[in-house]
């Protein structure tokens, strides 16, 4: 029977493995957020959100920085996979994406989107009605309960393609197809074990809020080369598994 890293052993490898990596982990980390930031507001500030084209316009135009996206997650996976390896990284890591079959990261986190962006879409028409009738009961508890169902989608999704990124590194010759399929046979029976993984940060999430959210650029990085540590034990004690049929 496999025995997996236990939480503690992932975050303590993770400490371990990013110790002298946090330079150059934090500098890719704020150049991925300023092109992504400049990216929304530029095709959002001139954007009127209280009209219904406004609105429309905003949530496509937010849904295509989403799917563009996966090209930095997919860049990410490797910084951080080089990391857990013991391999020297640079800041020009978080780019490879964008040469490691692009076409690929894209598939990948278009179908994430979809499921993402429809699970968001009740939520963002109730918000766009209470806009309009602020003071309507039964809008604004559609609207929560619209909340709670896209928090539970968002939350299933990111489980079960938690690994697609990393694994579109491991087998790269594997299409975007076979790569989530590939994703969601390694995480049954393991969902749980990255939720509580994941859950285990919260702590260090709410302490960071109180720096005005600097702390997050030491915690993020922290945060994902767990992730990565967490993707080597999964699929070391699963090595016989073979590859999804397309």
């Amino acid at each position: 029977m496999n025995t997996y890293k236990s939480s503690v052993e992932i975050k303590g490898l993770a400490r371990e493995h990013m110790f002298g990596n946090y330079g150059t982990a934090i500098g890719a980390s704020v150049i991925v957020s300023i092109i992504t930031t400049f990216a929304t507001l530029f095709f959002t500030m001139f954007l009127d959100i209280t009209t219904v084209i406004g609105a429309i316009l905003n949530f496509l135009i937010s849904f295509a920085i989403s799917v563009l996206s996966g090209l930095f997650l997919s860049g990410q996976s490797f910084l951080y996979l080089k990391i857990s390896c013991g391999r020297p990284i640079t800041v020009n890591d978080i780019f490879y994406g964008f040469k490691l079959f692009p076409d690929k990261a894209l598939l990948i986190q278009l179908y994430r989107s979809v499921w993402f962006y429809l699970g968001m879409l009740p939520m963002t028409v109730f918000n766009f009605l209470l806009l309009s009738y602020p003071q309507n009961a039964a809008l604004t508890l559609l609207y929560y309960l619209s909340f709670i169902l896209y928090g539970v989608i968002w939350v299933m999704i990111s489980l079960i393609y938690s690994q697609v990124f990393f694994l579109l590194h491991d087998f790269p010759n594997y299409s975007a197809r076979e790569l989530l399929s590939m994703s969601r046979k390694l995480m049954k029976g393991s969902k749980g074990r990255f939720f509580y993984l994941m859950a285990g940060f919260i702590p260090l999430m709410l302490l960071g809020s109180l720096s005005c959210g600097i702390a997050f650029f030491w915690l993020m990085p922290y945060i994902n080369t767990a992730c990565s540590e967490f993707f080597l034990d999964l699929i070391q004690k699963q090595q016989t598994q073979k590859a999804p049929e397309s």
